[in-house]
């Protein structure tokens, strides 16, 4: 195919600052439509990037844009199953937002359904796309870490809580586990190698709830009219893979804590750790510890290598490296911080 037609399916926040602005980047690409289930807003962000249609409902796009090749999906969490199906079933290629669904028997729902259409699916589990983290994983393909046995997790903020529909369970399914903890597992879980996960235990918190600290910004989602505020403000715990590898993890929205964001892997050979700003693998050369700091372009921007791989893949028929099967098992893992926390024990997975 020349050009990849392609139809945007939600109009917030993730669409008009993130996807949008790659599509608008590339010449190999055509943005011919998009719907919202606020048409004003469809129509306002069509108007703003010049796609050509805008619609009420994934049903209407696809009833009359019958040349799309891809669907990106970015409408709120509990969507992404009905709007994800939608498009398969109607033979269409899908990349969709993370996490992958509202809950596990929607993603399981996605697997099955999906899996009968045969089209492709990924996932927009954006940080395996950032250079430094590819750049981590590669070196573990190539045996530079030797077995990782051992891995932390973390994506603190201190005062975050976005404002709108992510506070509302029925929408988003949680809170910062399924929005941004879901960041610093899957980033982790992936330079780890991605190992089986079987048992997890976790605790999450509900202490300082809808706060009004003063002076701190936060997201506003474009549908911040929602009132429901029944998230969580934290969570921490372990998760146990079948090679016997554990990852301790943390996330929050709201934590009287030093805000931090990193991932951290030890292997028998060597470890990484990585942050915001900085890749230091630690090892040993000629007897002597050593940190060594790679050099990478760290000005690339993970969301374009994100679409780009999504594009390659539907020209080349490459296999997505945030597929179906790895958002699932991220799923699981999710899923059993809440299973866990609730019942106050260990969970399997």
């Amino acid at each position: 195919m020349s050009k990849v037609k392609v139809a945007i399916v939600g109009a917030g926040n993730i669409a008009q600052n993130a996807h949008l602005p790659v599509y608008m980047k590339r010449d190999d690409v055509e943005v011919v439509a998009i719907a919202d289930l606020n048409l004003e807003r469809a129509q306002d962000a069509a108007k703003k990037f010049a796609i050509p249609h805008a619609y009420a409902s994934v049903e209407e796009l696809l009833e009359k844009e019958k040349a799309v090749d891809a669907v990106d999906v970015c409408v709120w969490n509990r969507s992404h199953a009905p709007v994800s199906i939608a498009a398969a079933k109607a033979g269409k290629a899908v990349l969709c937002e993370k996490p992958l669904a509202l809950n596990m028997a929607d993603a399981l729902q996605m697997q099955e359904e999906i899996g009968k259409c045969g089209t492709l699916f990924m996932n927009g589990l954006v940080n395996r796309y950032r250079p430094d983290v590819s750049l981590v994983r590669e070196m573990l393909d190539a045996g530079k870490f030797g077995d990782v046995y051992y891995a932390t997790a973390s994506y603190v903020r201190r005062r975050g809580t976005p404002i709108g529909w992510f506070t509302d369970t029925s929408k988003s399914g949680g809170g910062p586990v399924i929005d941004i903890g879901v960041h610093a597992i899957d980033r982790t879980w992936y330079m780890m190698g991605c190992p089986k996960p079987t048992r997890l235990s976790a605790n999450i918190s509900y202490a300082i709830g809808d706060f009004k600290t003063k002076g701190v910004s936060r997201w506003l989602a474009l549908d911040s009219d929602v009132t429901a505020f029944d998230t969580e403000d934290s969570a921490a715990g372990v998760i146990h893979f079948e090679n016997g590898a554990l990852m301790l993890f943390e996330c929050s929205w709201a934590l009287n804590a030093q805000p931090r964001e990193y991932s951290e892997i030890c292997g028998k050979l060597a470890g990484a750790k990585l942050d915001a700003k900085d890749l230091t693998i630690f090892g040993e050369d000629c007897g002597y510890l050593t940190d060594n700091t790679p050099s990478f372009n760290r000005r690339q921007d993970p969301f374009y290598n994100e679409i780009d791989h999504f594009l390659d893949c539907l020209r080349t028929g490459k296999k997505p490296i945030s597929g179906m099967e790895d958002a699932v098992t991220v799923m699981r893992m999710l899923m059993g911080i809440y299973e866990s926390a609730k019942l106050g024990k260990e969970v399997e997975l």
